[in-house]
């Protein structure tokens, strides 16, 4: 769940980076000319910076989708493991109904289990 959050966190720092950028830019007391030289190099250098985010956000998917497997496997082996001994206390506690319902001439009397 953290690999998450950092990669929502990694992603709106570079989004809030070039929205920031855009506006100091906008603001700021050039001449249009400049303006418009700086607005082309930003916007030249926007597809680099999406590629970046695209990356970063899909390690941080690659990322979570590994852990959600990891914990659905270990989920899946607990789940097997407690059905297997719900099996066999289920098995156990047959044989021991069925030993008390037989009648007691069938029993083996005391000394005879020992």
């Amino acid at each position: 769940m953290s690999n998450n959050r950092s990669g929502v966190f990694i992603g709106g720092v570079l989004v809030g980076a070039a929205i920031g950028t855009l506006t100091g830019i906008l603001m700021a007391p050039r001449t249009g000319r400049e303006t418009r030289q700086i607005l082309k190099k930003s916007a030249d250098a926007l597809p680099e910076l999406a590629e970046d985010l695209s990356t970063s956000v899909q390690l941080q998917a690659d990322r979570l989708s590994e852990s959600a497997l990891r914990n659905w496997d270990e989920t899946l082996e607990r789940l097997r493991e407690a059905i297997a001994a719900g099996v066999e206390a289920t098995q156990q506690e047959r044989r021991v109904l069925k030993r008390d319902a037989e009648p007691p001439d069938s029993r083996p009397s005391l000394t005879d289990r020992l």
